[in-house]
């Protein structure tokens, strides 16, 4: 079978985590980059990396690399690529990209250069002058970084992180991904007791389930990829199966959530029933200066309001002085608390026993962690 070369795009700072979820999931070549993992793999492995991976923003072919400083370059470089073993020819294949620090730097006319090209190799391979695009979308997307172009092809479709259960959210929600990474850090069991004192729209939650469950996030999506006509449709089918398989029947889990907001509650308890573990996830409304842990080994994970979103900056340090009062250091309680401010720890009362940088969107933040 073929093996095509891919590259997933993750947030900053995830990039180590995703690499070695895709070494579990059975990728070779597998290479951390800042902001995106290097591998390759047979169709196979195009469908099991969509439905598996908890961390990617989605998965991309790379068709080739090469390098172009002038616009001609960029055409010939892109019509030397064998771009009908993944294009027929009614399929629409619209072009986007980037370009940073490269002699190449108007978006729109790379875009217009790279489709020309695309249109010019296809017509001579399939002895055509017009292209209706009326079939399967194969969105192409070049980056061109210090003058090297790599030209990709989208197998996902709607982002990775788009999992399905959450149509509705709160004010500011954390990214799946994002949530999904915390989580694995923090380090989640089929037995773990995970509390969010801040759920809003329950994605820490929701995320800690699925991951306790061994769910694959991607089960209940559908890819791009699922309509190209060079992979065989029975592999999508072979890696649910395969997926389902891992599924975890029953399990002690439990993730309790708060929020002082009576509809994060219920948006929480409606995206936990849409991703199927409302079994496992509860919600209730409570203040964080309400907030208590039971005996024995409980985790928190939390990404609680900060200035540059909900609240001001004089209010946030407030209420993370509040978290520190509530949050009892005893054996057995661990703390994962992400947040962009830089005396974070100040306010809060101690020193975390480890920090990681990890982006939320656009904001640089710390994940504060403790666990000694």
């Amino acid at each position: 079978m073929k093996k095509y070369n891919m590259i997933a795009p993750c947030i900053f700072g995830v990039e180590g985590i995703l690499a070695d979820e895709l070494r579990r999931i059975g990728a070779d070549d597998v290479n951390a980059e800042n902001g995106r993992v290097l591998f390759s793999g047979d169709a196979s492995m195009i469908a099991a990396a969509n439905i598996n991976s908890r961390f990617a923003e989605r998965i991309m072919l790379n068709l080739g690399t090469f390098r172009a400083m002038t616009f001609t370059e960029l055409f010939d470089g892109v019509k030397a690529l064998p771009l009908e073993e993944y294009i027929s020819v009614k399929d629409a294949f619209p072009v986007k990209g980037w370009s940073i620090n490269s002699q190449l730097h108007s978006i729109p006319d790379c875009q217009s250069i790279v489709k020309k090209a695309c249109v010019e190799r296809l017509k001579t391979v399939y002895k055509t002058n017009w292209f209706e695009e009326t079939g399967p979308v194969h969105q192409l997307q070049f980056s061109i970084m210090k003058d090297q172009v790599t030209l990709m092809l989208d197998t996902t479709g709607h982002g990775l992180h788009k999992r399905g259960y959450r149509a509705n959210s709160n004010m500011a929600p954390i990214k799946e991904t994002l949530a999904a990474a915390m989580c694995d850090i923090a380090r989640i069991y089929p037995d773990t007791k995970i509390f969010d004192p801040f759920c809003g729209s329950g994605t820490i939650l929701i995320e800690a389930a699925l991951m306790a469950k061994k769910q694959a996030p991607g089960l209940r999506q559908h890819f791009a990829a699922e309509r190209f006509s060079f992979i065989d449709e029975k592999v999508w089918s072979e890696q649910r199966a395969a997926a389902m398989d891992k599924i975890l029947p029953d399990i002690e889990f439990r993730a309790v959530g708060y929020d002082i907001d009576p509809e994060c509650v219920k948006l929480t308890l409606e995206n936990a029933k849409k991703a199927g573990v409302e079994k496992y996830v509860r919600a209730e409304v409570r203040d964080v200066k309400d907030f208590k842990l039971p005996e024995g080994r409980t985790l928190v994970i939390t990404n609680p309001p900060y200035g540059e979103r909900l609240l001001d900056i004089r209010a946030a340090e407030e209420l993370y002085k509040t978290m520190g009062n509530v949050f009892p250091q005893e054996q057995g309680k661990k703390y994962y608390v992400i947040s962009p401010h830089d005396e974070f720890e100040k306010f809060f009362g101690r020193k975390p026993d480890k920090k990681r940088k990890l982006y939320n969107g656009m904001i640089k933040c710390d994940l504060n962690m403790y666990f000694k």
